[in-house]
């Protein structure tokens, strides 16, 4: 699996950039990423270094359109904490 199948996009709410003060980061990942892949990946892209990896599954929500109704995808969050010190800029910028 590429680097970039495994991050696919970070999430920017106002509770993960109070976390993003403490050190913590939250992505969007591939369902089928483990904490290793997940670790690895965001030590390369972003050139930090990992402390600890937790996963969370989001499961689908049920939406309508009318009288139809369906069910968006699950998908899987990772919380990533960062060494003491360190920080990712693509979430300062936001």
């Amino acid at each position: 699996m590429n680097l970039y199948d495994i991050l696919r996009r970070p999430i920017v709410t106002e509770k993960n950039t109070m976390l993003a003060e403490g050190g913590k980061y939250v992505f969007e990942v591939a369902t089928q990423a483990n904490k290793i892949q997940i670790r690895r990946a965001v030590e390369t892209a972003f050139k930090v270094d990992v402390v600890t990896v937790n996963v969370v599954h989001m499961p689908g929500k049920m939406r309508r359109v009318g009288k139809s109704r369906g069910l968006t995808s699950s998908w899987k969050k990772a919380i990533v904490t960062l060494k003491a010190g360190q920080k990712i800029e693509v979430f300062e910028g936001v």
